[in-house]
């Protein structure tokens, strides 16, 4: 994947890691768009990136996706590139709060159908570029599950399995997929304290490191520090693996 000259539409691109990349390919030059639910987030990020953009999405409404694909690609007719990265993780108590199903259902919505559904909206554009490409985020949780989060981890292992069939799918044609699989980062994603722990890679070492291998063109970016996690099964360690991420939890 080339690191300039494209137009970026990235989905929760106000925080974590989707802002992280949002500013990175700023910085080479692109045109990014970034989009989430409150447009107060968006403003304050771009406020301080001249030129960068935004588009309000509620990526768990079908109806706002459509709306949002549409403006999106109204105004920056060049993009080239979609980046579905939002998503949310929450802590489940299964056996103890069956009532947190709603929980379970939300993460689905928003991390499994919401890359599903805006992948679909923005593909047909894609399909029309000269070279475009789609990227996931999954997740290192995709391969080795961590207990507390089952849904989260579960959707992540599906869109690990739906990036696999899609890459399949699109393999002749313009549109690359390329899925991006992260280990446990200093964000926000879980609890706000997560971004200043120190078992967490750094947010900032995880883009640099991340931006480095997207321009390898590698169909799975694995930072070095995901490694463990990624690739725990091939390495015929997973029971080992998962039980010292579960220990550590």
């Amino acid at each position: 994947m080339k690191l300039t000259g494209n137009t970026i539409l990235i989905t929760g691109g106000a925080s974590g890691i989707g802002r992280g990349l949002a500013e990175a390919f700023h910085d080479k030059g692109n045109q990014v768009i970034i989009s989430g639910r409150r447009q107060s987030a968006l403003d304050e990020v771009t406020s301080q990136h001249r030129g960068m953009a935004s588009v309000v999405l509620d990526i768990t409404d079908k109806a706002s996706i459509k709306a949002f694909a549409a403006e999106a690609l109204a105004k920056f007719p060049s993009v080239n590139v979609l980046i579905n990265n939002a998503g949310i993780m929450r802590m489940e108590d299964i056996k103890g709060s069956p009532s947190e199903i709603d929980v379970a259902e939300a993460e689905i919505a928003t991390n499994l159908l919401g890359t599903i559904r805006v992948s679909a909206a923005i593909l047909p554009h894609l399909l029309r570029q000269q070279q475009s490409t789609l990227i996931t985020v999954s997740s290192g949780l995709a391969f080795v599950p961590m207990t507390s989060v089952p849904t989260y981890c579960a959707t992540k292992a599906a869109v690990h399995s739906y990036s696999m069939s899609l890459r399949e799918q699109l393999r002749k044609t313009s549109v690359s997929v390329v899925e991006l699989v992260p280990p446990y980062v200093q964000t926000e994603l879980l609890v706000p304290e997560q971004a200043s722990d120190p078992n967490a890679m750094p947010l900032a070492d995880f883009i640099a490191e991340t931006m480095t291998l997207f321009e390898k063109g590698d169909a799975e970016v694995v930072v070095d520090a995901c490694k463990p996690l990624r690739f725990a099964a091939e390495n015929g360690n997973l029971p080992e693996v998962m039980e010292m991420l579960n220990a550590q939890h």
